[in-house]
């Protein structure tokens, strides 16, 4: 088997647009939320988000090929590009049937869909869809997208399996290398979900956070008075690569991916199983392939979306794996950034990645009390970033449907 390390980092997010105002945001513990700016949410029980500020698309697409494209594959883009950049990868120098792209997105084109129905709805029966509607929709679009843009002739698809696209996608990408099918991937989720749908349908379901009078700290994952998360959204890209031809290009080796855990609560259509039971057998099997002790993990990023149930239920599973140790570090940067949905492995990836390499680890904001018992569990890094060696960080997703996806990232050594 290959080492598998990653070369390359992108980020589009909530709390920064580039990787470096991202990381120092991120430290410095800055919420993404705000009022919902791309609709009026006036009618709707949750009336704010964390969404992208200030960032203009024409910086990488023409308004014509803008039009091409859903608002999700527009972010993946730029991240991609961001992380290209961050890697060094020089094209004329790339076999490029040996570089490909495993990406992943929960939703796909969520606000194409809407705005094309809604739009037919309100005409004369008469079908005037965009020519783009199917491709801008599809949820697996956007590996195609960044292939057709690079000419990239290896593996190519995608993941969907909602809030644990994207690690499975980063999963997907890291066996691909480290199997002989491909010396670099790029990976990782974006999502555009901010829309009448998206805010009204997980209203319904009553997910989300409705504290319109206090939405800088509504999420608030661990705390007892959690009452649902914030909706995010963004992209990430990772470069990974195999180390030796990392090694042979003068690549920077940012980080290492160790191993990759892919389980099932086998429990609820959305609800996480109340005992942990997927998020157990995900992390045992990403330190198993990983070939590390639990006393050996430095780090956690955890899911905890701040939902009533869900982050007990992470808490109680992560009792089971590492007991009670309260040098271990938690933290859940969901409460900076937001729910980034399918997206939601890849920010968190870079997040494992530069704890890793740069031994920071962000903090979880906004909370204040932790629930009982796990209170003096962990060192759940509250209110803002420590500066503390990371040798080995775990990061945990779970979707709707009861999928987990667990990665392990390590500090690189030679």
């Amino acid at each position: 088997m290959r080492r598998v390390v990653i070369t390359g980092l992108g980020v589009l997010s909530p709390i920064g647009n580039d990787l470096e105002t991202f990381w120092s945001n991120c430290m410095s513990g800055v919420s993404g939320a705000g009022p919902i700016t791309f609709f009026d949410p006036s009618k709707f029980k949750t009336q704010f988000a964390c969404e992208i500020k200030g960032y203009n698309p024409e910086l990488r697409l023409l308004k014509k090929d803008q039009r091409k494209y859903d608002l999700f594959s527009i972010y993946a883009i730029e991240s991609t590009a961001q992380a290209i950049e961050n890697a060094k990868i020089d094209f004329e120098q790339v076999n490029k049937r040996r570089m490909g792209v495993v990406w992943g997105s929960g939703n796909g084109g969520f606000r194409t869909f809407q705005d094309q129905v809604i739009e037919y709805a309100r005409g004369d029966g008469t079908p005037r869809f965009n020519p783009y509607f199917i491709p801008k929709v599809l949820a697996d679009i956007v590996s195609g997208v960044l292939s057709i843009q690079y000419g990239l002739l290896g593996p190519n698809y995608s993941t969907i399996s909602a809030c644990a696209s994207a690690n499975h996608a980063i999963s997907d990408a890291f066996n691909l290398i480290r199997l002989g099918k491909a010396d670099i991937m790029i990976t990782g989720g974006s999502e555009a979900a901010i829309c009448e749908v998206g805010i009204g349908g997980f209203n319904a379901l009553k997910a989300l956070s409705t504290r319109n009078d206090d939405y800088v700290t509504a999420s608030r994952p661990f705390d007892k008075d959690r009452d649902g998360f914030v909706m995010g959204e963004g992209a990430a890209t990772l470069i990974l690569e195999d180390l030796e031809h990392a090694l042979n290009r003068g690549a920077t080796i940012i980080a290492e991916i160790l191993g990759s855990g892919l389980a099932a609560d086998a429990y609820h259509l959305t609800g996480t199983h109340p005992e942990g039971l997927g998020a157990i057998i995900g992390m045992e099997e990403a330190l198993l392939e990983a070939k590390i002790h639990p006393k050996d993990v430095s780090y956690v990023n955890a899911h905890a979306t701040s939902t009533p149930l869900g982050d007990d239920s992470e808490l109680i599973a992560m009792n089971q794996i590492f007991g009670k140790r309260s040098t271990l570090m938690v933290s859940a940067t969901k409460s900076m950034t937001g729910h980034l949905l399918g997206a939601a492995g890849a920010i968190e990836g870079v997040i494992s990645a530069l704890a890793c390499q740069r031994d920071q680890i962000p903090p979880t904001i906004n909370t204040q009390n932790i629930e009982e018992p796990f209170a003096d569990n962990y060192d759940f890094v509250l209110g803002k970033g420590k500066e503390k060696t990371v040798l080995n960080a775990l990061s945990n997703n779970f979707g709707f449907g009861g999928h987990v996806a667990s990665v392990v990232f390590g500090k690189f050594v030679r």
